[in-house]
């Protein structure tokens, strides 16, 4: 058995417009799903990515309206890493957050090119880069009028990580996992039959960390429903508490903490978003899994209007592929604690910290 690499990152945002625009009208993403954490449908889960929904581009926000700016800590993701298709691309993304007056933007250049890089921050504090990949992936874009296909966003690269003890992280990635470490680094690739993706880990900075706005919640690796038996087996095998199976509807999960803490989540290819509707519908109105279909007038009632952001757009058809693309797919949340799921219990920070 073998992870396909990043299925998708949640996090968390204390203001939904702010975000959609952020995401979907700057970087140019697709809103893929308007729908509601499923342990407290009284909050969003945002989903963005590809223009088709696929594993590996899509990145996922819980809404907490008003939470406090958050700080990544030990055993948290710290950074998002994006794929691009050049140098020229990482240009685009120069100026174009510019622009925007997006903060904290710098690039990273090399006299060969190799290893070029352009960093920034969302606009609470989540951190990006972009790289330019040499992968063999197909590429996951999505279609917008501002953004040329051969500069949009590509899909996850990887993520990275604040460690308390590397070398027992590395024992879980390498010998349940299946990952391999690349080279001498903290850094190890999980690749299976339809991509890969990384992770990497870095000391953990002195202050604790605080799981508020712009921290992400968990990374997600992807599996398939036929191992997924296996996978939970494995897992608790070792000895590892975990989640045993969760229906997100739109696909099937597993989750547990590794020993520094992040929060890791196995979720399956299958069945993906089109299960709601075809995939022209994908973002354009709030969706819900059938238990709590019969709440929808209660559910959204609560809930902040949010517009469909391509309601103004003249229908362009599908992105523009590299070739061999990856079927698809989709991708959903996580758990606040490994035996729980989704965030429920979690309370947004206001003031103080939280580790």
């Amino acid at each position: 058995m073998r992870l396909d690499g990043i299925h998708h990152i949640s996090a968390i945002t204390g203001d939904a417009p702010r975000n959609v625009d952020f995401y979907t009208r700057v970087l140019g993403l697709r809103m893929i799903a308007k729908t509601v954490n499923q342990d407290d449908p009284s909050v969003y889960h945002l989903f963005y990515g590809d223009e088709h929904a696929r594993p590996g581009a899509d990145l996922t926000f819980f809404e907490y309206p008003g939470a406090a700016p958050g700080r990544p800590g030990a055993g948290m993701v710290h950074r998002v890493v994006w794929r691009v298709g050049s140098s020229d691309a990482l240009d685009f993304w120069v100026s174009r957050l510019a622009a925007e007056g997006v903060a904290n933007v710098a690039v990273s250049r090399s006299a060969s090119g190799d290893g070029d890089s352009l960093r920034f921050s969302d606009p609470e504090g989540l951190d990006h880069e972009l790289v330019v990949s040499t992968s063999p992936d197909p590429v996951l874009i999505a279609e917008h009028p501002e953004v040329p296909a051969e500069h949009a966003l590509q899909g996850f690269e990887g993520v990275r990580a604040y460690h308390r003890d590397v070398s027992d992280s590395a024992l879980v990635l390498e010998q349940l996992m299946g990952a391999e470490r690349i080279g001498d680094e903290d850094r190890w690739e999980l690749r299976g039959e339809r991509r890969g993706g990384w992770i990497a880990f870095d000391p953990p900075p002195a202050a604790r960390g605080m799981q508020s706005a712009g921290v992400v919640h968990h990374v997600a690796f992807g599996t398939t429903d036929a191992d997924m038996p296996s996978w939970i087996e494995r897992v608790s095998d070792a000895g590892i508490p975990n989640s045993g199976y969760v229906d997100r509807h739109y696909f099937h999960s597993l989750y547990f903490r590794e020993p520094s803490g992040v929060l890791y989540e196995l979720a399956t290819a299958e069945p993906g978003f089109t299960v709601d509707g075809p995939v022209e519908e994908l973002g354009t109105k709030l969706i819900l899994p059938p238990f709590l279909e019969s709440r929808r007038e209660q559910i959204a009632a609560r809930l902040t209007p949010l517009p469909d952001p391509r309601a103004g757009w003249a229908s362009a058809g599908a992105a523009t592929a590299a070739p061999g693309a990856a079927e698809p797919g989709a991708a959903e949340p996580g758990a606040a604690e490994p035996d729980t799921a989704e965030p429920g219990a979690f309370e947004p920070a206001t003031t103080g910290a939280r580790s």
